[in-house]
């Protein structure tokens, strides 16, 4: 559900303002009959019309990214650096990230134009898993590793459980390179719980998102998601 003049502006009519005008001119109607008070919210099977035309809306698209390194996860950037639109200069949709990776974080970015399939992945009662594959300058112990997987306080309180394995560990050059699942979406968590133990993260990417895999996609490359990848992912985030 979303207000009717955010549905306005978003199908391209007018600006969300100039809606709001339309709305309390009396020229908007939902399902036959006039709207003239804000805040009316509508669903994807209401039909809108304004000033008799009916309301051609958006088609609902979801994209899974491989974002590269040194990419902003935003619509758009004042300092004029690289953003993850920048990846999609074919798509006509105005689409926009699902949460966000870190600057230097790469991997899997899911983009989508669905505010309600957005807000299902990145609400707090959502436990998606989320897997990187994590490079650190600094050794992580088996003891560690229970302790990473079991919680830890950070400053925003006690994580959550995680899945934790070792790659490989190479304790006279202090290299350790893990593969961390993670079952809620706090900001820059993964490298928090690094820090934690004094580790400094040479490099963070993101290998698997719910039942998504990276598959053979380069950085900068994108697919659409299939239909019952969405579905699934919807019920991994409800369940």
């Amino acid at each position: 559900m979303e207000r009717l003049q955010k549905v306005i502006a978003k199908a391209g009519i007018a600006s969300r303002r100039k809606a709001e005008e339309l709305i309390a001119a009396g020229k908007v109607k939902v399902n036959g009959r006039v709207v003239t008070e804000m805040g009316v919210q509508v669903s994807d099977t209401d039909e809108v019309t304004v000033e008799g035309k009916p309301l051609r809306r958006e088609e609902k698209v979801y994209y899974l990214l491989n974002k590269p390194a040194r990419v902003i996860c935003s619509a758009s950037d004042d300092k004029g650096r690289t953003t993850v639109m920048d990846c999609f200069e074919g798509v006509k949709e105005r689409i926009f990230p699902v949460g966000r990776l870190d600057y230097d974080t790469t991997g899997i970015l899911l983009m989508t134009n669905d505010g309600d399939f957005a807000n299902a992945m990145m609400h707090p009662r959502s436990h998606l898993p989320k897997t990187y594959e994590v490079h650190l300058n600094g050794v992580i112990t088996d003891d560690m590793a229970r302790l990473l997987a079991n919680g830890i306080m950070l400053d925003d309180g006690k994580t959550l459980p995680a899945d934790v394995e070792i790659v490989s560990r190479l304790e006279g050059k202090k290299k350790t390179v893990l593969r961390i699942t993670i079952y809620e979406g706090r900001n820059r968590e993964v490298r928090r719980m690094m820090e934690y133990f004094h580790c400094e993260v040479r490099k963070l990417n993101r290998i698997a998102y719910g039942c998504l895999e990276l598959g053979g996609l380069r950085q900068g490359e994108y697919r659409k998601l299939r239909m019952y990848e969405v579905k699934k992912l919807l019920a991994i985030a409800r369940s």
